[in-house]
């Protein structure tokens, strides 16, 4: 019999598929057809910074400067108050996630500033949620700020949520760093307990009639999958952390792929949205049908067996797999 059960931020999973952050994490029912499709566990919906300090004088007072002379200003941000349930109704979601399934319930706060980040990751922590995720997303837009300010930023930020939290923190990140093993080391010695790579950062398009900036969502490809590939398998066993991919997870053989390379959990979220929940009880048949006929008894016998440290030329991983690209392509 094959065992499909691994451990994520000190947690012990029945299974490495996890369903991440998406609207289909609102619905209770939803959760529960997660479970018994095979998820090893949930990462809920995340919380924004902005529905954080959205009532706030600072906030509403800048955001009310200028309105009369620019009234649709206000429409760029979604209602806060309600958007994703709202902080309260966030906090009673976890309740009843929990209540509902006995597989682990991750909440996610989305955001890069401490602010009130600390308050509701204890108050997600007594909602009873098992692990934080915490989702950095910013967009470095202002000259005067250097890549070592951002990532001081962000370490900082891990440092002061895992200070105040008994739960463990996973950390999700995006791709555009110079030194991304340095940064993760640092995020690692900073407290988390779990990097997820990589974040995607989804860029606004322009309207050619209205000439208007309007927001645009696209699902992920099995392609960028490889990116994440590459980079948890340079980290494996360079980080006490454990390593998470999401982004490009489609398929039994994209999980395959990303334990090999390390991780500890695959995670899946454009695959389940365009397909529905049940694609994930095929990806697990799938993967114990490929792991028995390829003779593997666990998915931790195979975890980090394609990584950096465990292939015979670990210069696959840099600048010769660059130039054995380049030479393999025929015109």
């Amino acid at each position: 019999m094959v065992d499909l059960s691994t451990s994520y931020l000190g947690l012990p999973l029945r299974s490495p598929l996890i369903a991440s952050a998406s609207p289909l994490c609102e619905d209770i029912s939803n959760i529960r057809r997660l479970e018994d499709a095979g998820a090893g566990a949930v990462v809920l919906h995340s919380l924004f910074e902005e529905q954080l300090t959205f009532d706030s004088y600072r906030l509403d007072r800048s955001l009310s400067q200028g309105t009369e002379s620019l009234r649709e200003s206000l429409s760029y941000f979604p209602d806060m108050t309600t958007y994703n349930l709202g902080p309260d109704g966030y906090l009673e979601h976890i309740i009843h996630a929990k209540a509902a399934v006995d597989i682990p319930i991750i909440g996610s706060l989305n955001g890069v500033s401490t602010g009130g980040w600390i308050r509701y990751a204890r108050e997600i922590e007594r909602a009873g949620a098992d692990a934080l995720e915490l989702n950095l997303y910013y967009i470095p837009t202002d000259p005067e700020m250097s890549g070592a300010d951002v990532e001081r930023m962000y370490v900082d930020l891990v440092r002061d949520v895992t200070g105040s939290i008994g739960i463990p923190v996973a950390v999700k990140l995006g791709h555009a760093f110079s030194a991304m093993a340095n940064l993760a080391r640092r995020i690692d010695q900073a407290g988390a307990r779990a990097l997820v790579l990589f974040n995607r950062f989804y860029q606004p398009d322009f309207d050619l009639e209205r000439l208007e900036v309007v927001p645009r969502l696209t699902l992920s490809s099995p392609y960028e999958l490889l990116l994440r590939l590459h980079w948890v398998a340079i980290l494996y066993g360079r980080v006490q952390a454990d390593l998470a991919v999401t982004g490009g997870v489609h398929t039994a053989k994209d999980v395959l792929k990303a334990m090999m390379a390390g991780a500890r959990v695959a995670m899946m979220t454009s695959a389940l949205l365009k397909h529905g929940i049940e694609l994930l009880r095929v990806v697990r048949a799938n993967l114990i049908g490929w792991m028995e006929a390829h003779e593997y008894v666990s998915i931790r016998q195979m975890q980090g067996s394609m990584s950096y440290r465990s292939v015979a030329e670990p210069a696959e991983f840099e600048r010769a797999n660059y130039m054995k690209v380049l030479r393999s392509y025929v015109p």
